[in-house]
């Protein structure tokens, strides 16, 4: 095959990818938007985390809320949980890299709060960790994975919202939740500022 060729078919896959979540997704995607929403409204922010390429995402998640997505409106309380690289290193040498995200949801995390915790697996144990801190601060949980949700599916309670991609290769995955996070970011501006 040429290169050509397999940019072609990426295109191809990824599309039709994206067209398959959509069908799966929309509800919940829609579910989210609205947590989000109600939290942000009511006095909480949102917290996110994620490794690799879904530490960019929720990276990506905050700098849409705190500055802005397609239109202007005042910044929305959002932290990314994999920015601080002095808080990521002290705690990954004092207690371990398992905790990184755990120990900044005790201590940021309130009632009323939304963790976005971003595994492609579904297993990453850090993230898991967090969603049981989150839990531990009576935090509501939107779990962006794919596959079939890994660890993280059975892990959470009613009220969270698992965004689970129907693919098992991890670019599908990533392509689908970058997209899914600029669906986030449109209802919540729908919500806050109209059509």
């Amino acid at each position: 095959m040429s290169t050509t060729a397999r940019i072609e078919q990426h295109f191809r896959d990824s599309a039709e990818t994206k067209l398959r979540a959509a069908e799966t997704l929309a509800p919940a995607i829609a579910e989210a938007i609205d947590l989000l929403v109600a939290a942000l409204t009511s006095g909480g922010k949102a917290l996110a985390c994620g490794n690799g390429g879904s530490a960019a995402d929720a990276q990506h998640f905050a700098a849409e809320l705190v500055g802005r997505f397609e239109r202007e409106r005042p910044g929305l309380p959002a932290v990314a949980l994999t920015t601080d690289s002095s808080i990521l290193t002290a705690i990954g040498n004092d207690y371990d890299f398992n905790v990184v995200f755990a120990k900044q949801v005790h201590a940021l995390g309130q009632p009323g709060d939304v963790l976005l915790a971003i595994s492609t697996s579904g297993n990453s144990a850090n993230v898991i960790a967090a969603i049981e801190a989150a839990h531990e601060r009576e935090m509501r949980v939107i779990a962006m994975t794919g596959r079939d949700g890994g660890k993280i599916a059975g892990l959470l309670r009613e009220g969270d919202i698992n965004l689970c991609v129907p693919s098992q290769r991890t670019a599908r995955i990533q392509e689908v939740h970058l997209l899914t996070l600029h669906c986030l970011c449109d209802g919540i501006d729908v919500a806050l500022l109209g059509e």
